[in-house]
């Protein structure tokens, strides 16, 4: 679940969007193909009110919310994000289809689409449970507003949506870089820009066409022989063909997308012919990279994981 605390801004995904900051945690759902059931989340509390602008946060979706099944909406792209898409037979049908993975698709929809501070909700009625979602980003001014979605806020959304998807369950924080659904530059803090140092990955495509699909880059991240990291989607050698699917993997961000003038986000990507207009890219904190050797037995580097460093943790 996407759960709003109050407390201390260090620690555990800082997010900040649109000048307001809240500390949250993401549910991380386990690992790979499983996780716990969704249901109705708690009411928000009152967020921070902070004066960075930047859009930084956890990661944690599922990467089976990412397959083309799972995000048929049935007129949700059409009715926008509003009661009167939720309440509509299709989105009912669909969601009762499969309602907890479905539900976690739409916390990650409704937290990239919708600004923070509002809340989307839908009662299934086959179960009497009313789930809630929190708006964080607002990437889908207009979807968000009730409006039929942009293919620019399907872009963005799809790309949101793959920055997030986490295939080892592990929280860790990540900043955007890039445009929202109606082409305004996601705000970015000194701050935020100095602690994010690491140029990650980039993320493009459409979710909600039924065919398309998302893809990943990688956007200069490459470690060392004594590195890892749990983010292995834009890992340049690591995300063969069945690491990260149904994300596909493309190589080198700068071999397929087109940096804005300023040099600190992508304005287009093409991959397979088409051209995607709303890619967003990522950025990591130096301090989410484990070391061998240190001794200390760091999120990447726990037994079961892919990793070189597994000797810190007795494994």
């Amino acid at each position: 679940m996407l759960k709003q605390t109050l407390g201390s801004r260090r620690g555990d995904g800082v997010l900040r969007g649109a000048g307001w900051a809240v500390t949250t945690m993401l549910a991380l759902g386990g690992a790979w193909g499983c996780g716990p059931a969704e249901g109705p989340l708690p009411e928000p509390e009152e967020p921070v009110l902070a004066l960075s602008r930047a859009v930084e946060h956890g990661n944690g979706l599922n990467l089976n919310g990412l397959n083309l099944n799972g995000l048929n909406l049935n007129g949700l792209e059409t009715q926008g994000l509003s009661l009167e898409g939720f309440a509509t037979q299709g989105f009912s049908d669909w969601f009762q289809g499969e309602p907890t993975q479905r539900a976690e698709v739409m916390k990650y929809v409704v937290a990239c689409a919708v600004p923070a501070g509002q809340t989307r909700a839908f009662t299934n009625t086959a179960t009497g449970t009313t789930y809630r979602w929190e708006g964080l980003l607002g990437l889908a001014p207009g979807w968000s507003d009730g409006a039929e979605a942009t293919r620019e806020e399907l872009q963005v959304v799809s790309a949101c949506m793959a920055a997030h998807a986490n295939k080892f369950g592990i929280h860790v924080t990540i900043s955007l870089r890039g445009r929202d659904g109606g082409g305004n530059v996601l705000p970015v803090s000194l701050q935020e820009s100095t602690v994010y140092g690491i140029q990650e990955a980039c993320f493009f495509g459409n979710l909600f066409d039924g065919q398309t699909g998302v893809f990943s880059g990688n956007d200069g991240l490459s470690l060392g022989s004594g590195e890892s990291s749990p983010r292995v989607c834009g890992l340049p050698g690591v995300p063969s063909g069945s690491q990260c699917q149904p994300m596909v993997y493309v190589g080198s961000c700068a071999a397929h997308c087109t940096l804005d003038a300023s040099g600190g986000f992508y304005t287009s990507c093409t991959y397979g012919g088409t051209t995607y207009t709303r890619p967003l890219s990522t950025r990591m904190k130096v301090a989410d990279i484990a070391h061998c050797g240190n001794g200390t037995c760091e999120a990447p580097e726990v037994c079961g994981l892919p990793s070189q460093c597994a000797s810190d943790c007795g494994c």
